[in-house]
């Protein structure tokens, strides 16, 4: 009778020495894991970088790079920008940025697609006008089977001065984001 109730004991004993496997064996895939995408960071911290460099520029031809064919922006009066808008845009000077200071990144991957969320601050022109001010970001990276990463949309958002100027009738915004000049 005791023959019995040691083979339930050796049972647990070897699915306890067989499930202790699987977490030694899930230790390095994680950390094989976190390596692209590690990678992955780096290269989409350097484009963000180089997005605000041809901003500061007004560099069309390294935007035209960095934008993919279908990009759409929405700017934070809720204009819709495509590629060539915002290429013409740069071109015709009619958005020129003096300071344009990015903070607050967070990325976020998901297989082939890497979502930035960023605070930026603002100074410069729009149309001829002034703009300045606090924006909240997202804009989305794809990698594409090409094997590069371009920017495929954006979308900006005016971060008020203060909550009392959130909760006025004008919301605090200049004339130039009320037309629709923020943007991408």
């Amino acid at each position: 009778m005791r023959m019995p109730r040691r083979l339930p004991i050796s049972c647990l004993l070897l699915l306890l020495s067989v499930a202790g496997t699987p977490v030694a064996c899930a230790a390095p895939r994680t950390a094989a894991h976190k390596a692209p995408k590690r990678a992955t960071r780096i290269s989409v911290e350097a484009l963000e970088e180089q997005w605000r460099q041809a901003q500061l520029a007004g560099d069309a031809t390294a935007m035209d790079r960095l934008l993919a064919d279908d990009y759409v922006g929405i700017t934070a009066a809720g204009q819709i920008n495509t590629k060539a808008m915002q290429l013409e845009r740069m071109r015709n000077r009619s958005a020129l940025f003096t300071q344009l200071d990015i903070t607050d990144s967070k990325i976020k991957i998901v297989g082939q697609v890497a979502i930035v969320t960023s605070l930026f601050q603002i100074s410069g022109s729009s149309d001829g006008k002034p703009l300045t001010g606090m924006f909240r970001s997202t804009q989305v990276f794809q990698h594409l089977p090409s094997g590069g990463w371009k920017i495929t949309s954006f979308e900006a958002t005016r971060v008020p001065k203060t909550l009392a100027a959130r909760r006025s009738p004008s919301g605090g915004e200049s004339d130039a984001v009320a037309d629709g000049a923020v943007g991408r």
